[in-house]
């Protein structure tokens, strides 16, 4: 049984213009141990459906308008608030986007990691204390004792995604989902971060559902892929299946905009860009929604929307070209 089953999930926001459907019929598993990337450009429903899962999201204007969220047999669809807050933290942690705005900036970081510690394990004040600057130690943050009385601004940006790892990661969850954890840094800390994700998930034996747009960092973290746009999955593929053999012509289309540095050594060629943008998804058009974007659709891609299916073990896509391909 899969640790995580989503099935089905719409998440929907109420707009002065009309429904916002962000995130419409998605189908994600994660399995125990396992890396699952979820890739797509900004807008596709990543991150919507990442906070879904906790009901992260404003509610209102927010609302998940069907679907299921099965975690270890259990659906948190029909969950409240306070009975979320039992499974926040403690058995699934997330890693925000952009710590600075996600610590509180007038507690100390030792305040902050303890407050979850004690509100979910019987550790005492000390204990959680001493519980802190362990976890501080292990996500590498130099003079641990005497850094965690400091306050989220005293920190570099780097060093504040790490606090923030120590955080999601204090209770030891039997899942962490990182929220492009390292869009904000530069690239040398990014490959950082990543070690350090990798190296927290082999020590906890977790798994981990990276949201990411970045498809090198896929390449080089993920177990199994799935691709989003427009708020649909369009593809899912084990991770050498996706770049040995991408099917969606939207995936090929991400894949073929990396540099690819042991190509161009050989023969230089120019980046491919993908034209047009992903649509508005207010009253969406009928049909396939990447078809104004794509230089294969056909009659039927306006007409009708493709069925995610399988067209070999583990790999599943939703496009109308499938068979031909």
């Amino acid at each position: 049984m899969a640790l995580l089953d989503i099935k089905g999930l719409k998440t929907h926001f109420t707009t002065d213009d009309g429904i916002l459907q962000a995130v419409d019929g998605v189908d994600i598993s994660i399995n125990r141990g396992e890396t699952l990337c979820v890739v797509g450009e900004s807008g596709c429903g990543k991150t919507v459906t990442a906070m879904s899962i906790l009901k992260l999201i404003a509610m209102p204007p927010g609302k998940i308008v069907a679907g299921e969220i099965i975690f270890e047999g259990r659906d948190l669809v029909p969950l409240s608030s306070s009975e979320l807050d039992d499974i926040r933290a403690k058995e699934i942690g997330f890693i925000f986007q952009e710590p600075m705005t996600s610590l509180n900036p007038v507690l100390t970081i030792g305040e902050q990691i303890a407050e979850s510690l004690r509100r979910h394990e019987a550790v005492t004040k000390k204990q959680a204390l001493e519980r802190t600057i362990e976890m501080l130690k292990l996500v590498q943050i130099p003079n641990a004792a005497g850094r965690v009385h400091h306050y989220p601004h005293q920190f570099s940006g780097g060093m504040r995604q790490r606090v923030m790892i120590a955080m999601a990661l204090a209770c030891r969850p039997k899942l962490v989902i990182a929220d492009e954890p390292t869009t904000a840094l530069d690239v040398t800390i990014q490959a950082q971060i990543l070690d350090l994700l990798q190296d927290m998930k082999e020590r906890f034996g977790m798994a981990v559902m990276l949201i990411t747009h970045a498809m090198g960092v896929v390449a080089e973290t993920a177990q199994r892929v799935v691709v989003m746009y427009a708020g649909k999955v369009v593809e899912e593929a084990p991770v050498d299946e996706l770049f040995g053999n991408p099917r969606h012509p939207y995936t090929q289309g991400l894949i073929r905009s990396i540099p690819r540095i042991d190509l161009d050594a050989e023969h230089k060629t120019r980046l491919e860009a993908i034209g047009g943008s992903v649509p508005i998804l207010i009253n969406p058009t009928p049909g396939c929604r990447f078809a104004p974007r794509c230089k294969h659709a056909m009659s039927i891609c306006a007409e009708r929307e493709p069925r995610l299916r399988e067209i070999a073990p583990g790999h599943r896509i939703a496009c109308h070209l499938g068979d031909a391909q």
